[in-house]
């Protein structure tokens, strides 16, 4: 298992059984304890639902740092994406083993000038509008193309697209599972 995955993996397993945050150890390579970025922690149960592989169970994370480092902010996230996505109740202790984990490492965003040049399987976007935003992950299932994209973006945001300015921003990920 990856490294990172697996600290998301104890940060969940740990905080469900004992209530506590893990410590940050320095067993990670020098660029994650240095590095600072936006992180997303997806959980996903290994019950099917609806006949797909895997259900999402989970999902937070920040799309600019918040953290010392990227560690850190795999530990938050993932014990946010356990405990407060509030599309699900929090994880319990007898689900934990039939649980996956995937962590994204973001890139810095940028502003989309031209919706052209967006591609839902390379970049995740942020659609902001006064004090709302909707984000989503790139190359997501059934999200093939940029109007899908966008349109989906400003239902998670609350954003009325006729009525409301709004703003797109582009980033890619790095995807550990």
């Amino acid at each position: 298992m990856n490294p990172l995955v697996n600290l998301a993996k104890q940060a969940v397993e740990n905080y469900v059984k004992e209530g506590k945050i893990i410590e940050v150890s320095g067993d990670f390579p020098k660029e994650f304890l240095i590095k600072r970025a936006g992180v997303f922690v997806s959980i996903n149960t290994k019950y099917k639902i609806l006949n797909t592989k895997y259900s999402l169970r989970g999902c937070v994370g920040t799309y600019l740092p918040t953290r010392k480092n990227i560690v850190e902010e795999i530990i938050h996230n993932a014990i946010a994406a356990a405990t407060e996505d509030f599309r699900f109740g929090p994880i319990q202790k007898d689900e934990l083993p039939e649980l996956s984990y995937a962590v994204y490492i973001l890139s810095e965003p940028e502003l989309v000038r031209d919706i052209k040049s967006l591609d839902p399987r390379k970049y995740g976007i942020i659609v902001k509008a006064k004090q709302k935003a909707g984000l989503l992950l790139p190359n997501l299932e059934g999200i093939d193309t940029i109007e899908k994209q966008i349109s989906l973006a400003h239902q998670k945001g609350g954003i009325d697209a006729v009525r409301e300015e709004f703003i797109i921003y582009r980033f890619t990920v790095e995807k550990f599972q």
